[in-house]
């Protein structure tokens, strides 16, 4: 078993900027691990530009973007491996790995980082009657097939799943000559961001079929058709509503889920509303030493998101491997009415330094008073314009703002 001060489950963009911010702190014994064979994760089949425009003031492709991190992360010599997949993560932060060259090992690290992303739901999870035949994909591998592969998955497409990745995959299976007949959405409102709404669909003609979704697939060896129904207020379909689309392929962009299998086996709490690990304001978990970040923690709508929150992430592992990091009272933080989750789940107390409080509303509002409260006391009051469960919003919380509170509550009302 050898020893590091650092490891880094994950060599995204989330793993690679916290590993550059703990080696700006000082750190020097550095390794990131990632199961892929190529460094910068899921933005390697991202060709579509939008990256990048907060974090560098322009915009780039996702490859563009992961190539910035990476030689960032070569520029700091850290030692990276990939093809080496992490089968376990122990309480006392001792983390199993295999890879072709090395076979099984072991790394007792100071402090870990969860880096490892999410993945799509698959067709299993939806309960979708029918038959079982080529043609249904997930968007990320559809993208993937097309984007790295070259490879078109498909001529007559339909689209379950109003996500940004499945917006994006409408407009780039258009562009490859492909026929998107519609994006089917089972809410009444879309997940994705207004921008991809209006670049993908509506400047391609696009329809998009908001509370509807699939209720039948058709086909032998590949698929013929689907049925799509409309959904009343308890997202169940409404009989006489079917429409049939005779179509080739099937993509499902019907949400993502923080990859935490890892997490679970070292004892780290989860939020059941993230699917991720529960943190507080350094993005410590709930096993001392033991941090995470980026999509592994909660699904971001900006990949310049992740890397912000990820070079916290490294700082607080930098300063926990130093003894920096308190060990006060927790104030736990809950999700009100109108709010779907808010991160961090705590604070660790006292509070010496400004916390930024992120979380996504339940359903499209507008013209509302946002709150922070601690029991009877508001704390801050905001009227907001609009919101959607799409895009991710930011509070700040100061330090002067919390006294004795047992507990704050962010809702709406």
């Amino acid at each position: 078993m050898r020893e590091a001060e650092l490891v880094v489950i994950g060599g995204g963009p989330a793993g690679l900027a916290a590993a550059v911010s703990a080696a700006e702190q000082g750190v020097r014994d550095i390794l990131v691990l990632d199961r892929n064979p190529f460094l910068g994760g899921i933005l390697q089949q991202c060709i579509h530009n939008g990256f990048g425009l907060h974090r560098f003031g322009e915009e780039l492709t996702g490859p563009e973007y992961a190539g910035r991190e990476i030689r960032r992360a070569a520029e700091h010599k850290i030692p990276c491996l990939t093809g080496t997949m992490v089968t376990d993560l122990s309480p006392d932060r001792v983390v199993t790995a295999v890879n072709p060259e090395s076979g099984e090992f072991r790394i007792r690290a100071g402090a870990v980082v969860l880096a490892m992303g999410c993945r799509e739901r698959p067709r299993g999870a939806l309960s979708i009657p029918g038959t079982r035949p080529a043609g249904i994909y997930t968007a990320g591998t559809a993208q993937r097939y097309v984007n790295l592969m070259g490879v078109l998955p498909g001529r007559r497409v339909v689209i379950l799943g109003s996500g940004d990745i499945g917006l994006i995959m409408a407009r780039r299976m258009t562009l490859e000559g492909a026929k998107v007949e519609a994006v089917c959405e089972l809410l009444p409102y879309s997940g994705g961001l207004t921008r991809n709404l209006v670049q993908c669909l509506q400047d391609f003609g696009i329809p998009l079929l908001l509370s509807h979704t699939v209720t039948g697939i058709e086909g032998g060896q590949r698929l013929t058709a689907v049925t799509v129904s409309e959904v009343d207020g308890n997202r169940r379909p409404i009989p006489g509503t079917e429409r049939r689309f005779p179509c080739d392929t099937l993509l499902l962009s019907v949400g993502l889920i923080p990859e935490n299998e890892l997490s679970k086996g070292a004892g780290v709490a989860l939020d059941p509303a993230t699917g991720g690990p529960v943190t507080d304001q350094f993005r410590q978990t709930s096993v001392p030493g033991v941090f995470a970040c980026g999509n592994v923690l909660h699904v971001h709508d900006l990949v310049d998101y992740v890397s912000e929150e990820a070079a916290l992430c490294g700082r607080s592992a930098a300063a926990f491997l130093r003894g920096g990091i308190p060990e006060g009272r927790t104030l736990p933080l809950r999700a009100g009415a109108g709010i779907r989750y808010v991160l961090p789940q705590k604070l660790t107390l006292p509070l010496t330094e400004r916390a930024d409080l992120f979380f996504r509303v339940r359903e499209p509002v507008s013209g509302t008073i946002l709150r922070l409260r601690a029991g009877g006391r508001v704390i801050r009051e905001i009227r907001k314009r609009q919101m959607a469960p799409g895009e991710m919003e930011r509070l700040k919380l100061e330090p002067g703002e919390i006294g004795e509170e047992s507990e704050l509550t962010l809702e709406l009302g």
